[in-house]
């Protein structure tokens, strides 16, 4: 019984849903807050890079991982000038986001996710750790959906291309 129950646990987690490559309608109108303290929607900040590979990086100020995975980020933009950096952050309020970016000299586009996790885009994503990296390429298409470390080779591959 117990290897009948483990082949089935072992079944169930590895078939996992395929990855979206695009992001739905709801997502798209979800606003977001600039460092100046606009709103804007996903799809006007997406439209704004359009026709470039775009590199999403979800992290938080109070996020050892995050912090920890900031030399990664930072590599990539030496290597990889022509790619748009959007950090959206899931710090607890604007002040400890708008420190962190200082503290952390985090370069690139920055917004805040005020509704957090519990957003349109939070549900599409369905953010279960941070940092969280996407990136969407040149034909506006995500191409890497969920990985957790900055030199995984999978969004390495993806910036190439």
């Amino acid at each position: 019984m117990k290897k009948i129950t483990l082949i089935i646990l072992i079944t169930f987690l590895s078939c996992s849903k395929e990855a979206p490559t695009q992001f739905s309608e709801e997502t798209l109108n979800d606003v977001f807050t600039t460092l100046e303290g606009d709103q804007k929607t996903l799809k006007s900040i997406l439209e704004t890079h359009k026709g470039k590979t775009i590199l999403i990086d979800i992290w938080a100020s109070w996020c050892g991982d995050c912090i920890a995975g900031m030399p990664k980020v930072k590599a990539l933009q030496n290597q990889y000038k022509d790619v748009v950096y959007m950090f959206l952050s899931l710090d607890r309020g604007e002040q400890a986001w708008k420190k962190g970016i200082k503290k952390y000299n985090v370069q690139g586009e920055h917004y805040y996710m005020q509704s957090g996790k519990k957003s349109a885009f939070g549900d599409f994503v369905d953010i279960g750790w941070i940092p969280r990296y996407m990136l969407v390429n040149k034909a506006g298409e995500i191409v890497v959906f969920n990985v957790i470390e900055a030199d995984d080779k999978k969004l390495i591959e993806a910036i190439k291309n």
